[in-house]
């Protein structure tokens, strides 16, 4: 599809935004940079096209519309709760050998009742590409960063290690590496030998001495953004990280965690069941999760085709609760992709919570989907 051509069903998708009651909006090409550098997850950070302007600030091509939308609904002080559509290109590099392709989706900011805003954004991907794509078998995967971060903090890992882990969600090569090294801890290595010998022996003010005469020796200290006391407890945090052992008891409790994989609707009492069995107390996320589950069941979709998986994540880092994938049965070609980010909108600015679920779908795979009928 050459992505100066809207596909031939974009009229089909502009009808169903409006039948949702959606605001379409669009937003700048050219992107301030550091949001999607700091809140966008390292795997887009990577395929990102990056410039500047004449002022050197960080300039990039748009590659995704969900920061972008956030900005905006700040910058207009628009009140919520507030529905907005998009349909547009973005530009980043893609495992197809792709840079420029059309997205379309919907943000839903701003709606109290998270269980039924999750419900809908499920129900309005899978009805839009049931429109487009009538009478095929439609696939759903569920996964839940807030189960996930609730199961990590139940181990009693040290809070560095709860963000490591936490931040490898959905990337299970990163998780199991992680893992491995909990199992193994490895001691840290390069540091001088007074250094670690003052790090061992806990005299936090002699290795502060010793780090400030390091840094005037080398005149490192004109140019470090960093004081001397504040790299000593960093390196004390890194070597307390390093030194962390998770008992055999807990690392087997958080790999069978992430083995799960059920039909959706099993998946409460699945849940429930693990956490009863490992003496874990996730009654928040639980509830959370529960409620979700009631509402998709009120709304009348078929869970049948929809499968919860522990593991399962997605590749951006704003996201805090749901996350799901949908596909055609039988293909892994993800068609739509979304998710909750409760916190953006307050990290790109906003003065007060808005809660947020949203969705995008991928226009050159569906049109090939269309294609192969």
């Amino acid at each position: 599809m050459p992505v100066t051509d809207l596909p031939d069903f974009a009229g089909d998708l502009l009808e169903e935004f409006e039948a949702r009651r959606t605001v379409r909006v669009n937003t700048p090409v050219i992107q301030p940079a550091e949001p999607f550098l700091d809140m966008a997850g390292e795997d887009l950070r990577r395929r990102i096209f990056l410039t500047e302007s004449e002022t050197g600030a960080s300039l990039c091509l748009r590659p995704e519309f969900t920061i972008p939308v956030c900005l905006r609904h700040i910058e207009t002080a628009t009140g919520t709760p507030r529905r907005y559509s998009y349909l547009g290109e973005v530009f980043r590099q893609r495992r197809e050998g792709s840079h420029e392709f059309y997205q379309a989706g919907i943000e839903d900011l701003g709606e109290g009742d998270t269980a039924a805003a999750d419900a809908r954004a499920i129900g309005d991907a899978m009805g839009i590409l049931g429109r487009l794509l009538p009478g095929r078998a439609l696939a759903l995967t569920l996964g839940d960063q807030a189960v996930f971060e609730a199961v990590v903090r139940a181990l009693g890992l040290p809070l560095g290690w709860q963000k490591r882990l936490i931040h490898a969600f959905g990337d299970m090569a990163h998780l199991e590496a992680l893992l491995d090294r909990l199992a193994r801890p490895q001691p840290v290595a390069g540091l001088e030998p007074q250094i670690a010998a003052l790090l061992a022996s806990g005299e936090e003010d002699e290795l502060v001495a010793r780090i400030d005469r390091t840094m005037q020796e080398t005149g490192y200290s004109t140019n470090a953004s960093r004081p001397p006391i504040e790299i000593a407890r960093r390196l004390k945090d890194k070597l307390a990280l390093a030194e962390t052992r998770l008992d055999g008891g807990a690392l087997l409790l958080l790999r069978e965690f992430l083995t799960l994989r059920l039909p959706l609707a099993d998946a409460s009492s699945a849940l429930a069941g693990f956490a009863d069995a490992a003496g874990l107390d996730l009654d928040p996320a639980l509830a959370w999760f529960d409620a979700r589950l009631a509402a998709l069941t009120e709304s009348g979709l078929d869970l049948s085709g929809m499968t919860y998986r522990a593991a399962f994540g997605r590749p951006l880092d704003y996201y805090t609760g749901l996350v799901f994938e949908v596909t055609e049965t039988g293909s892994s070609a993800v068609l739509a992709g979304g998710g909750r980010f409760d916190r953006l909108l307050t990290l790109l600015g906003a003065k007060d919570r808005i809660p947020a679920v949203g969705f995008a779908l991928w226009l050159d795979r569906i049109e090939q989907a269309r294609d192969q009928e």
